[in-house]
């Protein structure tokens, strides 16, 4: 591996891993369930496969080029993540409320009724949260090409920085969800779900509102 190659697997791993929306709905999902969680990180390398592909296409030049195009996209994202938070914390408040401490009774009962749409919908929220993020076509645009060594044919080596980049996230994301459905028996306290969920909530919801009220990006 050279050196270029090797300085890009740091960087993206740490891209990868950096805490965000992503994170936060993989860890929220992962709570309900672990195929949630699974399905959630999968959606969410889902969503990074999208921008590679168009970064290594170059169309996402085109959302640099016009800027309302990059705004339509920023405040759809940012939508996204705001419902998912106040999803969220409407979530927590009616944890807050009268109900079984276990999680056990009619609720549980109608769980696996429910397991193959609540993966189905895990999936879409992964994939939407990480597809509908403006950031993301930028970042790639702009940090695929400085790892190109001078003279190399450009379209093999971003395919090949693009497969890392989703490599990565399928390692790491589905690793978050596991972890979480370890450690399920503590954070599924009730208590403990609340912090985790009215947490998540207001994280996603000041991230979504960053987005849909912040400034065009450049």
């Amino acid at each position: 591996m050279d050196a270029q190659l090797t300085a890009f697997v740091g960087v993206a791993a740490a891209m990868v891993a950096l805490p965000g929306a992503d994170f936060t709905v993989v860890v929220r999902n992962a709570l309900a369930s672990r195929a949630a969680g699974v399905a959630t990180a999968l959606g969410v390398a889902g969503g990074l496969l999208v921008h590679t592909a168009l970064a290594v296409a170059g169309l996402a030049a085109v959302l640099v080029a016009v800027p309302m195009l990059f705004r339509t996209i920023q405040l759809l994202g940012g939508a996204y993540v705001l419902y998912l938070g106040i999803s969220a914390l409407h979530a927590a408040r009616r944890r807050s409320g009268p109900g079984p401490e276990n999680g056990q009774g009619e609720e549980g009962e109608q769980g696996g009724a429910r397991a193959a749409k609540g993966t189905g919908r895990a999936l879409r929220q992964g994939f939407l949260t990480n597809a509908l993020n403006p950031k993301a076509p930028v970042l790639f645009l702009s940090l695929l090409p400085q790892f190109v060594p001078a003279g190399a044919a450009p379209l093999p080596r971003t395919l090949l920085l693009a497969a890392i980049v989703v490599v990565l996230a399928l390692i790491w994301f589905p690793a978050v969800a596991l972890l979480v459905d370890r450690l399920g028996r503590w954070l599924r306290r009730p208590r403990t779900a609340r912090a985790i969920e009215g947490g998540s909530g207001a994280a996603l919801t000041a991230l979504g509102l960053v987005l849909v009220t912040g400034p065009l990006l450049h």
